[in-house]
């Protein structure tokens, strides 16, 4: 089911790229399906990379809190914001994120289609919708 929710969410944004409008993205329909399909492996509750870093992708409020070194979100603001840059790989290798391999995943980047839809939500304002 979570497949299914990512896919459409992928070919929902190829839509309206294509058609060259804008949407409302939505937190819960099309970025938390990401997070739970590539990024829940290391940054839930417990799990290694929220261990360290203090960033659990769990939920939107532990999204917004951010990590235990600042925040990851600026709402409006993409290019401010620490999330797009470490899932763009444009950070240090050290901590550009996915860094692994999600299993049963060609790669362990996220999709070109993936990293749009978080960074039009960003710049949409980051809402919890």
């Amino acid at each position: 089911m979570r497949k299914l929710t990512a896919v459409k969410s992928v070919l929902i944004a190829l839509l309206a790229i294509s058609a060259g409008c804008t949407r409302d993205v939505s937190f819960k329909s099309d970025i938390f399906p990401i997070f739970q399909e590539r990024c829940l492996i290391c940054h839930a509750l417990g799990a290694p990379g929220c261990v360290v870093s203090g960033l659990s992708l769990a939920t939107y409020d532990s999204l917004m809190k951010g990590t235990k070194y600042g925040p990851m979100i600026i709402p409006g603001h993409s290019l401010d914001s620490n999330l797009l840059t470490l899932v763009k790989h444009q950070a240090d290798p050290s901590i550009a994120m996915p860094r692994s391999p999600t299993p049963g995943k060609p790669s362990g980047w996220l999709l070109p289609e993936q990293i749009n839809l978080i960074e039009t939500w960003i710049n949409q304002g980051a809402k919890n919708n």
